[in-house]
């Protein structure tokens, strides 16, 4: 393969750009950036680069744009007396954003979140800087078409542990699979843009020739609820700014699969869909028949852009299935080992318990979180099978993970604590509260009271600990007529809340540098202490966190992405496989939408209100109607070469995720 790179035609005051030897972008920056910030940062991999398809030459031309925007193609050309195929993720561009974890002060200024969609024709990227401070980059394809990307992780390569989670790594852009006969050239093209916010960058989308924007209030919906979304283009033939509705009728759809010049189709399986135009957009509607994955096709003149929805059972009677599930297959029944009682792994491959005292594999940690949503959905709806399996495992954690003397918390059974962590505590404490739901037994609120008292005596005050229940803990102890112990809490709670808040956006590392489990709860824990107290620095501290919490989330068109947080390590520590990638989606990106359900009193704005739903729902493809479930799906195509795009065979610590969603729907 020969790689020609052209020189750069045009000039710009809206972009910087810095080349090495060989032609190949080694910087871009904005002039305007007090921080100079540079957006090409690759571990090993450099922007630009071509991965694989030998047979091709290559041709690389950039130019500025009267837009204010850099234009980039690429032309790949055959110059054999062969046909070329390519195939899966044989054949690729390199685009190495800076997405990597380390100081707070520096991720906030000159690191980004990417949020990738190659979703056909209308494929992008918007890249956020993780501080929100504009200027922000964006990557608009506009000849050609993606399917997929892949990611290539240097720390994976050289073995350095602490930076398995903090580097995201270096993306490649995978087009579409290709048949290219002697002498024809095939073309991806994009413009690198910059914008001011999420909202501007849906704008510059709505508005660019060729582009379809599909919109949706949800992707992931329940049994009962109707597929609804938008496409929206500039393109649509005879569009104005007020339309009639003009329908196509279902008798439309036997028409001949060659579509006028211009027009629009949106096809499921084959067959047309119908729609409505109204005000320069097409809405579609359509009344699901069964649950599973609903994906459709836009075509206009050859060009297809893909959008994919996913509908579950009601998440109740999912619930039920899930803890069936996992009382008949997940909880260990050996009256000979510690373990008895205990709700372990379940490898959905093998189909049998897994354990390993290594951390993210034992019977305790994560794991609680079974047993939490036995506590949640057992109060609302009875079921002798599930008691007994709950009563089992009570058993168990008061045995083996808890010491009633204390109020220790244990890592693992048998009452093991070689590794402290304080992440175990707050869990915990929230089991014993779930408990005391379900059964009104008051020794479970003075458990709760030994566990949290001692977790704040380990130092919990600067831990930025998940699913601490600060609004619903003091609220139950209130309404138990426990009001000293009310106030107890609610004098942690200040103390823990008013380090977070004096932090503010200083982030302490965690086990994993920055990430948004260590926004969420401050986010959180800002507006339940807003409730609690009225108070305004809580208000003013919930309000900087909701802004930052959000730039994690993605708005891609595709049930796995859509309100989900950029995560990509947990597959690794919890699954089976053990693959660094993006987990999309993954549980804990529902903590996001835990965080924004108490933004009602903190927000003037029912911005944030708006996207619980979103995230919460957007866990719920880990779990099948068959009660089994996976910890993660690893979202990439490959990640370092290996086949990726899976979700993990292991269920380990995903329920948690469900758990949100029934606490949204019984209320918090």
């Amino acid at each position: 393969m020969n790689v020609i790179y052209g020189d750069m035609k045009g000039s710009s005051d809206t972009f910087c750009i810095e080349v090495n030897e060989r032609g190949q972008i080694t910087g871009i920056r904005n002039p305007g950036d007090k921080y100079g910030m540079n957006w090409v940062k690759g571990d090993h991999l450099v922007w630009g680069e071509i991965k694989g398809s030998p047979d091709l030459n290559v041709s690389v031309s950039r130019e500025f744009t009267d837009r204010g925007t850099l234009r980039e193609t690429y032309c790949f050309r055959n110059d054999t007396e062969f046909d070329v195929y390519t195939a899966g993720t044989e054949f690729g561009v390199c685009t190495p954003f800076p997405d990597y974890y380390t100081d707070a002060a520096v991720c906030l200024t000159t690191c980004c979140h990417t949020h990738l969609w190659c979703g056909g024709c209308s494929s992008y990227i918007m890249a956020l800087r993780m501080g929100g401070e504009a200027p922000h980059l964006g990557l608009i394809l506009r000849e050609g078409s993606l399917k997929g990307y892949s990611v290539e992780r240097i720390a994976a390569v050289t073995g350095v542990e602490e930076e398995l989670s903090n580097h995201r790594g270096d993306f490649i852009l995978h087009p579409e699979s290709l048949h290219i006969r002697p002498g024809e050239t095939y073309t991806i093209a994009w413009e690198l843009v910059w914008f001011d916010d999420r909202e501007e960058f849906e704008q510059i989308l709505s508005g660019t020739e060729g582009f379809i924007r599909i919109a949706s209030e949800a992707f992931v919906l329940t049994e009962g609820e109707e597929i609804t979304f938008e496409v929206i283009t500039p393109d649509i033939p005879g569009a104005t700014d007020v339309l009639a509705d003009v329908e196509i009728t279902a008798g439309q759809e036997a028409e001949s699969e060659e579509s006028r010049p211009g027009e629009i189709t949106v096809r499921r399986d084959g067959r047309k869909i119908p729609y409505t135009k109204e005000k320069g957009r097409l809405r579609i509607c359509e009344k699901p028949e069964t649950t599973g994955e609903y994906n459709y096709e836009i075509g206009q003149d050859g060009r297809i852009s893909r959008t994919a929805f996913l509908v579950m059972p009601d998440i109740v009677t999912l619930a039920g299935k899930r803890l069936h599930f996992i009382a008949e297959h997940q909880q260990c029944r050996d009256e000979k080992s510690h373990l008895n009682g205990a709700y372990l792994i379940y490898d959905n491959e093998e189909r049998r318990q897994y354990y390993g005292h290594r951390n993210d594999t034992n019977g305790g940690r994560e794991r609680v979180g079974m047993g939490i949503l036995f506590a949640c959905y057992l109060k609302h709806c009875p079921d002798a099978k599930l008691r007994e399996s709950l009563d089992r495992y009570v058993e168990y954690v008061l045995r083996e993970l808890y010491d009633e003397e204390t109020g220790e918390v244990f890592n693992d059974a048998p009452r093991c604590n070689d590794y402290i962590r304080l992440y175990n505590d707050p869990w915990m404490c929230r089991f014993f509260l779930e408990m005391y739901g379900l059964t009104k037994d008051s020794s479970y609120l003075d458990r709760y009271m030994k566990c949290i008292a001692r977790f704040y005596r380990l130092g919990g005050t600067h831990f930025y600990a998940i699913a601490v229940p600060m609004y619903e803990s003091v609220k139950v102890f209130e309404e138990a007529g426990r009001t000293e112990d009310a106030e107890t809490l609610l004098g942690f709670y200040k103390e823990h809340g008013d380090y977070i808040a004096e932090c503010g956006r200083d982030y302490p590392a965690h086990e994993v540098a920055y990430e948004q489990s260590i926004v969420a709860p401050a986010a959180s824990y800002m507006g339940e202490l807003y409730r609690l107290t009225g108070e305004k620095k809580y208000k003013e501290a919930a309000m900087a966190q909701y802004g930052i919490l959000e730039l994690f989330q993605g708005n891609q068109p595709d049930y796995h992405m859509n309100g989900a947080a950029i995560r990509h390590w947990d597959g690794y520590w919890f699954g089976k496989k053990r693959c660094l990638g993006d987990t999309f989606p993954h549980y804990w990106s529902a903590l996001t939408g835990w965080a924004y359900l108490h933004s009602r009193e903190a927000a003037d704005t029912d911005r944030y209100l708006r996207k619980v739903r979103g995230s919460l729902r957007g866990v719920l493809s880990l779990f099948r109607e068959d009660g089994s479930a996976s910890c993660a799906m690893v979202y990439p195509m490959s990640v370092n070469g290996k086949e990726a795009a899976f979700y993990d065979p292991w269920a380990n610590d995903q329920d948690w995720g469900l758990y949100f969603n029934l606490k949204y729907i019984w209320g918090c």
